[in-house]
């Protein structure tokens, strides 16, 4: 069986190479299938494990990095923190399921027995349980190198947070959005210090791709009139690739040292399905799983944008397959990000009091 699959990946390689070049969506299908890899070295088939030993075997045990992973008690979050930690670094897992949190940390630590993990409870749907979680995580007095914006919901029925917001927006997208205003501080700080990079990663999809400009109307998107649960975590997901883009400007122009970028993790069969559990559901799984990535190469490039010395500087990109990629055109508009994180802040600042924006020295809110 072994000699087949080997015979059918080396004749897709070949097609690959010598017919496919007229058409560029079909290249990258099959690169995608015989995980060839790209400019980086890597490719779909790449791993978690294998990134991170790439990138950390070589940093001196004295530096230990500090992480925060949301969406770290299952999924590719969980992978996240477990090859992060293997690797040395302090991951803190900020999480609303303390006892699933617990459960991750024990697994960890069985394989990792020196692994450090912290636990603190938040939930990203409450503006109130994201400052409470900031503010236990600075009076830990600890640095903070990578902050991994990774928790995602899906809701196929309308739901609102504690705050009125609809819940995935509220969820993927503004929670993210709070907690990295009021973390950034502390990471200019750390990689001021200790001169390494500070990394933001906003896990992203390739689903943002779907959205179109009438659909993307702020008010809407946080009360919406009519609701589709596909369509309502594309948004949050076009958002999280326009915060990236915008506060990768905002970084740059201030000068610090501390980069965020947007990565699509690959179709993954992990929690943020669960929703459409299903015999039609489960067959497709079943007849897809070639096409469909590992946890562990999910995990992947979350980890080479946080860690690989290939990604340094770069700021304001989208990544998939761990490397660089094209998100949508919508995704690339300066202006549409400019007005998203304006209108994000502005919400933020008039119905919760946050002092949004003055979490950096010297930083600018305009």
């Amino acid at each position: 069986m072994s000699l087949i699959y080997t015979w059918f990946s080396t004749c897709v390689t070949i097609f690959y190479f010598k017919v496919v070049s007229v058409s560029p969506l079909m290249k990258a299908t099959l690169k995608y299938l015989t995980g060839i890899a790209g400019p980086s070295g890597y490719g779909s088939k790449t791993t978690a494990d294998e990134v991170a030993q790439d990138c950390l075997s070589s940093m001196p045990t004295s530096h230990q990095l500090t992480a925060i992973v949301t969406g770290a008690t299952s999924g590719i979050g969980a992978e996240t923190a477990r090859v992060l930690a293997k690797r040395g670094v302090r991951v803190v897992i900020p999480a609303r399921n303390l006892r699933k949190a617990e459960k991750v940390k024990e697994s960890i630590q069985r394989e990792s027995p020196e692994a450090e993990i912290i636990i603190l409870e938040i939930d990203l749907s409450s503006f109130a349980s994201i400052q409470r979680c900031c503010s236990e995580f600075l009076s830990l007095g600890l640095p903070l190198h990578i902050l991994i914006n990774n928790a995602g919901k899906y809701s196929q029925k309308l739901e609102f947070s504690e705050d009125k917001i609809e819940l995935t927006f509220a969820t993927n997208y503004l929670g993210h959005f709070l907690l990295t205003e009021m973390l950034l501080g502390k990471m200019v700080e750390t990689a001021s210090q200790s001169c390494i990079q500070g990394r933001i990663v906003n896990v992203s999809s390739v689903i943002h791709n779907w959205v179109d400009r009438k659909h993307f109307c702020f008010s809407k998107l946080l009360s919406p009139k009519s609701y589709n649960g596909t369509r309502a975590y594309a948004q949050s997901k076009l958002a999280n690739i326009l915060h990236a883009k915008e506060l990768a400007r905002q970084l740059k122009a201030r000068k610090a040292n501390v980069t965020i970028n947007a990565v699509h993790p690959g179709i993954v069969k992990t929690g943020i399905i669960r929703d459409y559990r299903g015999f039609i559901t489960d067959s497709l799984y079943f007849m897809a799983s070639k096409l469909l990535k590992s946890t562990s190469q999910g995990a992947a490039t979350t980890c080479y944008v946080a860690l690989s010395p290939q990604t340094a500087g770069l700021s304001g990109k989208y990544f998939a397959d761990c490397n660089e990629s094209r998100c949508s055109a919508l995704a690339n508009e300066e202006a549409e990000a400019r007005k998203l994180w304006k209108q994000t802040r502005a919400l933020i600042h008039r119905r919760f009091l946050v002092p949004v924006g003055q979490n950096v020295k010297g930083s600018s809110t305009n």
